[in-house]
């Protein structure tokens, strides 16, 4: 893209077809012991899902975005990433890391409620402006046109939230 910073043109190459290279696996996987430790700011943490064919846990660094006094999970990659098809599999059951387990449900925001979350979570995850088309500072409107594109998850704590995993 014309006038893009060399940052977004590697995270870019890092995901290529929506899909991380093996470089980008790397680096989540330190990304991903990085915040499930708390060294991070409190809004990066790690997610782990139940694995829709495998059954193992999938663990997967992502940024929290805080929205209204409530949470939510953003799918910078859109509808094929395949943290995304694991929760849908496991009925939005997981666990977030950050210094602790917390055990949540994740909810999909519907679409046409999605537009000033996605505003805050670039503001948020500076490493997601190379792959959601719209400018951090762009009116809600710009948001709105591409809402059904990227998925949204609110985050809520189940009744009698434990440590468990999901």
């Amino acid at each position: 893209m014309p006038g893009e910073s060399g940052l977004h043109r590697l995270d870019r190459w890092l995901y290529q077809d929506g899909r991380p290279n093996r470089v980008a696996r790397l680096l989540n996987r330190i990304s991903a012991i990085q915040y499930a430790s708390g060294l991070a700011p409190r809004n990066w943490v790690v997610l782990d899902v139940r694995g829709r064919r495998t059954g193992r846990l999938i663990s997967f660094p992502v940024v929290v975005a805080n929205y209204e006094g409530e949470r939510y999970l953003v799918a910078m990659l859109g509808e094929n990433a395949n943290w995304v098809r694991n929760v849908r599999a496991a009925d939005g059951r997981a666990v977030l890391r950050h210094g602790r387990h917390e055990t949540v449900r994740l909810d999909e925001v519907d679409p046409d409620d999605r537009a000033p979350i996605l505003r805050v979570y670039l503001q948020r995850a500076p490493g997601a402006r190379a792959h959601i088309p719209v400018d951090r500072r762009a009116p809600l409107e710009e948001f709105a046109r591409i809402a059904d594109r990227f998925p949204v998850f609110h985050i809520t704590r189940p009744a009698g939230n434990g440590v468990d995993h999901p």
